[in-house]
């Protein structure tokens, strides 16, 4: 059995828990703050899909649910499948949305540190976007 080392990525958010799950949650506004998916997410009769810098993929989401997890798998062209913890917990009057960036096998230290600044710039654009609608 092998575990993968792991680095908790958060964002805090000055906006409330439920509306910035709100937000997040909705599969047809993750090109606006997930950089991965920036052509797009379209849904189609088995899943939601989306072009990518690694070609066409899936991404399965979390049924909505009231502990705000954001769980979400991504299915790569090559059939590799993988699964991305993220949710929002309740800060005082806003929030902290966290995700769990896992490191799998043969990645670089460089290619690791590539990953998590990218996850945090799109957290960063998540909240930038959510505290402007507050406005």
């Amino acid at each position: 059995m092998t575990t993968h080392s792991a680095r908790v990525i958060s964002e805090t958010i000055d906006v409330d828990a439920d509306a910035v799950y709100d937000f997040a949650c909705a599969p047809e506004r993750l090109p606006l703050w997930a950089s991965g998916l920036a052509t797009g997410i379209t849904q189609e009769a088995d899943g939601w899909f989306a072009e990518s810098p690694m070609g066409r993929i899936r991404v399965d989401l979390a049924p909505r649910n009231a502990f705000r997890v954001l769980d979400h798998d991504v299915t790569l062209p090559d059939g590799q499948r993988f699964h991305n913890a993220m949710r929002v917990t309740p800060s005082g009057t806003g929030c902290v949305v966290a995700f769990v960036l896992l490191r799998m096998p043969d990645v670089t230290d460089e290619a690791f540190e590539n990953d998590a600044a990218h996850v945090a710039r799109d957290l960063g654009t998540l909240k930038a976007l959510v505290e402007k609608q507050k406005t």
